[in-house]
């Protein structure tokens, strides 16, 4: 065994922390690409961590909602082993320090959600879940010695040595390429959201961990379902403000500028229906012209600003009065259901790789993930990701001959156009035509790119929109106007490599309408 630190965790997000956390005291790096608890999707978090804990609750009732929301193609064993492990994960939570909602006599509040049946939502400090956790973890990750952080490097590619990773290669602020061998690595990267022109999620959400795992030949799952926040905060913001779906939960009503309630004609859940149906319904009132908005004045009211801190702060630098106006919204990426496939131990098809959080597809969320689930899942996969390497035996790493690289010339990364195309044609509503013409612009921006940062935008882009094309039905996160109806034959997860999605914009490109690969 090296004495010096053979295990790299890229990302500082919750699923990075907390995996971190769970390998003490072996040692550990943590990569982080912007200074620790700033750069995460975690810390945005409003809703909490859904968690049967309450009288009456169970984990199997929170397996069905899961499943439910999942829109037929959920790993149900894992939901349910997940649920059941969501107590164990909340109380390690409080063990780091979290200062979670308890009522007088000392019971965790909940709170209920969209398409939960019952009120299982475990906040902290109101809508600031996400940020007290992150914030609690920071200081945990800072007291702990067997972790060293290394901020403000991003990472660019993963080293393959002899079949199996052996660690990283980042780049710092100054240009400079540094090399990082490890026995172990877990991507912790987060999602995709700044591949859209509009996002609830940091800049540092870019995809990065889907294309590097991609190109070192990892099994990627369930690309194509993106989930769009329908309660993006619609006042110009990059990135956009959330109204987090507790609003809903507690009251608030969606209308358009009419003041008609459009979801009760969608849905029979009305403004509590699944996330996709709420965005898909928000979305077609904005593009009638109507415009869509959130009714909070007589749920909430005059109590807006203590029981939603978060939102009723964004409103109001924009001159609006949650607890007077009507607030204006507009549907924004805010998670992907896919990514990089992972077994129920987080371990990736390529030895030595495992992955958690956002960037890992364990199968429970199938096409539609159920709120407040993400940052279960990032915390029960990112201990078993702990448990399991701390099972293993791992080999000292091969260190190479150099590790640091003459500094090269740093660019911005020039990705307006990258994103405009996600956002028309791999958005909340796609067709053929659009995913090929897509697909062709995609594949000419990662040929073309000049930094590494926008090449690796463009081959995750490239792995979305390639799937997208292939599932010809809806489901979940995924609506094809082409394809509007859910086909029971496709219900079934997507698997698919890198050469598998240049193989597919290989056939766009002469067939665009030609029938699909098979959905394996």
């Amino acid at each position: 065994m090296s004495e010096q630190p053979n295990i790299l965790i890229i990302g500082g997000g919750l699923a990075g922390l907390f995996t971190a956390l769970k390998l003490a005291p072996r040692p550990v790096i943590v990569l982080a690409s912007a200074p620790l608890g700033e750069g995460a999707s975690s810390a945005w978090a409003q809703g909490g961590i859904a968690a049967a804990v309450a009288e009456g609750d169970t984990a199997e009732a929170h397996a069905r909602d899961t499943v439910a929301a999942g829109a037929g193609i959920v790993d149900e064993d894992a939901a349910l082993h997940m649920a059941e492990e969501a107590g164990e994960r909340v109380r390690d939570l409080l063990s780091y320090g979290v200062p979670f909602d308890k009522d007088l006599e000392g019971r965790l509040q909940v709170s209920r959600e969209a398409a939960h049946s019952a009120r299982r939502i475990v906040r902290a400090q109101g809508d600031m879940a996400g940020h007290a956790i992150m914030a609690a973890l920071n200081e945990a990750v800072r007291k702990t010695p067997s972790i060293q952080v290394r901020e403000g490097l991003v990472a660019e590619e993963l080293i393959v040595a002899q079949g199996a990773v052996m660690g990283a290669k980042a780049r710092d602020a100054a240009g400079r390429l540094v090399t990082l061998p490890a026995s172990a690595v877990v991507l912790a990267t987060g999602g995709i959201g700044h591949l859209y022109a509009v996002t609830t999620n940091p800049p540092e959400a870019r995809g990065i961990g889907l294309a590097m795992a991609a190109r070192v030949g990892a099994l990627l799952a369930d690309t194509e379902f993106v989930q769009f926040h329908p309660t993006a905060i619609d006042i110009g913001q990059d990135p956009a403000p959330l109204a987090t779906e507790a609003l809903r939960g507690d009251g608030a009503l969606l209308v358009n500028s009419k003041g008609e309630r459009f979801m009760s004609k969608l849905h029979p859940d009305g403004d509590l229906a699944p996330r996709d149906v709420v965005a898909r319904g928000v979305f077609a009132e904005i593009a009638a012209g109507r415009g869509a908005f959130l009714d909070a004045r007589e749920a909430i009211g005059a109590s807006f600003m203590t029981r939603f801190p978060t939102v009723y702060a964004s409103c109001m630098a924009a001159g609006i009065d949650p607890a007077r106006d009507l607030i204006p919204i507009a549907p924004a990426q805010h998670y992907h259901m896919g990514g990089v496939a992972v077994d129920e131990r987080g371990r990736t098809s390529i030895p030595n790789l495992w992955a958690a959080g956002e960037v890992a597809c364990t199968g429970v969320h199938g096409a539609n993930r159920l709120a407040s689930n993400s940052l279960l899942e990032a915390v029960v996969f990112g201990a078993r990701v702990a448990e399991d390497i701390r099972a293993l035996r791992l080999k000292a790493p091969i260190t190479p001959g150099k590790k640091d690289f003459a500094a090269a010339a740093t660019q911005p990364v020039q990705d307006e156009e990258l994103r405009q195309i996600m956002a028309r044609h791999v958005g909340v509503i796609r067709d053929a035509e659009g995913l090929a013409r897509a697909l062709t612009d995609i594949a000419r921006i990662e040929r073309t790119a000049t930094s590494r940062a926008l090449r690796n935008m463009a081959t995750t882009a490239l792995l979305i929109t390639a799937a997208a094309w292939n599932r010809h039905e809806s489901r979940g996160g995924h609506y094809r106007s082409d394809y509007p109806e859910t086909d029971p034959a496709q219900a079934k997860r997507t698997f698919l490599t890198l050469d598998d999605a240049r193989a597919i914009d290989a056939r766009t490109a002469t067939a665009p309408m030609a029938a699909a690969l098979p959905v394996l």
